[in-house]
């Protein structure tokens, strides 16, 4: 899924208001996230290159989260509509939605990449 997709699609999912600008701001925030917390956690993390994206410069980058957990993105911008509309309901909703692809991917990308050893530590 590229950026430009994600948006599109959730446009087409609810209605809002928002900018691009502003969905590409909020694709940035989950973007760093997964980057540090999932990816960066496993060997070979290093390799992949994430520096966030520009508004209208980067609408065809492909996100770093594969189909069919490329989902996330979806609920997660939907939530962020839902939390900056002051609708609750929608965003635990949208952000349990979010909450359960993200963990999903996260088990998924755990099966297939060797986890980042400790570093050796001394206790004295």
């Amino acid at each position: 899924m590229t950026v430009i997709q994600a948006i599109s699609q959730v446009d087409g999912l609810k209605f809002n208001q928002y900018s691009h600008s502003e969905k590409v701001r909020w694709l940035n925030t989950v973007e760093h996230s997964i980057k540090r917390t999932v990816i960066d956690t496993h060997e070979g993390g290093e390799n992949v290159e994430f520096t966030g994206y520009k508004d209208g410069m980067d609408d065809h980058k492909v996100l770093l989260v594969p189909a069919p957990y490329d989902v996330l993105y979806i609920h997660w911008l939907e939530a962020m509509i839902d939390y900056n509309n002051g609708e609750n309901v929608g965003y635990n909703t949208s952000i349990l939605l979010y909450n359960d692809a993200f963990e999903n991917y996260r088990a998924w990308y755990g099966r297939h990449h060797m986890p980042k050893r400790a570093g050796t530590r001394f206790l004295f």
